[in-house]
């Protein structure tokens, strides 16, 4: 059992139905603390027959209590589950740390997102309009949104509280029951969080946690026929393997597949405001991150002062455990840590820059990994079309606003881009010109933006969390032609 907000739960029990339950076998998945490489707890490694049971209670409860709801109600709940992870956002955040092993401080970022996703969607669900349309006479024609039904959810590792939140939020809101396959290397808080979700009014079964390996419980809750949308956090060939899954039943899928993403950074760029965005969009969360800023270009004319400003960035960074709340925390896995020293193996051809240093006493089993700065003219180097998932950054120079463009495509990812410039046009050019779900001019990320439609182009997935947009994504458009004479 873990202690949680005042009451205990059993991390190795799925949540179904509204209660945790007896998974369907006994096999169980060990989960170790990234900071240390100790053992944390065990989880259920859930299969096809528990994930049938998932979304048997979430059919249920879209045919009774949560599908009967008005939007009012909806959003009246959803907001009541946001105040209550506000209110125990240090004990999701300590539990996200443990978990995950990022830094303390950004954990509870974190919950206070999940938090404003819930906030967020509970003032939406009942926003959400039809149209009527000008048709021929004598008929009243309009359109209106209607629930999948029972909606699938595989989360990742990287960011469980913040994608569960953008994920589960709007397909509630607007009337579909979840049933959610968080990974197993980051289950604690997708478990804790149907706790205060209960609390606060969700009916049995509208919320459904199934943990379990993601080629046995992940592979069941795509090719389900009772599912009637996926959305899918992961990598590339997962996301194939899920779209392919889903096709067999003519589902639909939202996929977010990471990204290659730069930050461009002119001439006339306002470096003392850029260089914070620069470094701190490559290492949060040890750069275990979709739309992580791996890429920085720079015009050939500030190229040696912006590496030289980097670099002293990177030498005062500092990795170390997730409770010492340090610039970064560990990696999340011993295997992530191996992917990524694989990486930085074939940098030898780069120019290395700078590094950070793992902190004194950091515990020596944690999954440490000194955060890199290289740079160098290759814009086809694997460590400049390959998404690391680590604290890794290439600088590359370009001479033109042309190259940079072809540079800043030059991947097969399209997921995020900076520009850095105090020329309108060109911002206005570049905006249009990259190829990109989102462009983000003299910032980086906007601070998170729950409001703001995310989404990539390419390897980066197709279809949009976030903001209003999301909740089209999650409901199914209906034409009612009424004719009256």
């Amino acid at each position: 059992m873990l202690d949680f907000a005042g009451f205990q739960f059993d991390p190795r029990r799925p949540f179904i139905g509204g209660e945790q339950v007896e998974a369907s076998t006994p096999r169980l998945i060990e989960t170790r603390n990234p900071s240390d490489g100790e053992t944390i707890t065990e989880l259920p490694c859930c299969g096809a027959e528990d994930v049938d049971r998932a979304v048997s209670a979430a059919s249920v409860a879209n045919g009774g209590a949560w599908g009967s709801a008005t939007a009012t109600e909806r959003g009246r709940t959803l907001s009541r589950i946001g105040r209550l992870v506000l209110d125990c956002a240090d004990d999701l955040a300590r539990l996200e740390a443990l978990d995950v092993g990022k830094p303390l401080s950004q954990a509870r970022a974190d919950a206070v997102a999940l938090a404003r996703y819930m906030e967020f969607y509970g003032g939406a669900a009942d926003k959400l309009h039809g149209q009527t349309i000008p048709f021929q006479s004598g008929y009243l024609v309009s359109t209106i949104r209607e629930p999948f039904g029972v909606t699938g959810h595989i989360i990742p590792w990287n960011y469980p509280m913040q994608i569960m939140g953008r994920s589960i939020g709007a397909a509630l809101a607007t009337g579909n029951a979840c049933v959610l396959k968080p990974s197993e290397e980051a289950c604690l808080t997708a478990l804790a969080f149907t706790e205060l979700a209960t609390r606060a009014g969700l009916p049995a079964g509208a919320l459904n946690v199934v943990p379990g390996l993601g080629n046995e419980a992940g592979a069941a809750l795509a090719r389900h026929p009772g599912v009637g949308h996926l959305s899918f956090t992961g990598s590339v060939e997962v996301g194939k393997s899920i779209q392919e899954a889903a096709a067999a039943n003519v589902v639909p899928v939202t996929l977010e597949l990471g990204g290659k993403s730069p930050q461009i950074v002119f001439a006339d760029a306002d470096l003392d405001a850029a260089l914070p965005f620069l470094v701190n969009a490559g290492i949060q969360n040890a750069g275990q991150t979709c739309s992580a800023s791996s890429r920085i270009l720079v015009e050939a004319g500030i190229l040696d002062e912006v590496v030289d400003r980097m670099a002293r960035r990177y030498r005062a960074l500092r990795a170390g455990p997730a409770l010492r709340d340090l610039d970064l925390g560990p990696l999340v896995s011993d295997r992530q840590r191996a992917a990524v020293l694989a990486y930085l193996a074939q940098g030898s051809s780069l120019e290395e820059i700078a590094r950070g240093s793992i902190a004194r006493e950091s515990p020596g089993g944690g999954y440490y990994v000194e955060p890199v700065l290289f740079a160098g003219e290759d814009a086809r180097h694997v460590l400049a079309q390959e998404e690391v998932f680590g604290p890794v950054q290439l600088v590359i120079p370009f001479q033109d606003e042309n190259q940079a463009v072809e540079i800043a495509n030059g991947t097969p990812y399209g997921l995020v881009a900076g520009v850095w410039t105090c020329d309108g046009g060109r911002q206005m050019r570049l905006a249009r010109q990259l190829r990109s779900g989102q462009v983000f001019i003299n910032n980086y990320g906007a601070g998170g933006g729950v409001e703001l439609p995310f989404g990539g182009t390419g390897l980066s997935g197709h279809g949009r969390e976030k903001g209003f947009e999301a909740l089209y994504g999650m409901t199914q458009l209906k034409t009612v032609a009424a004719y009256h004479g």
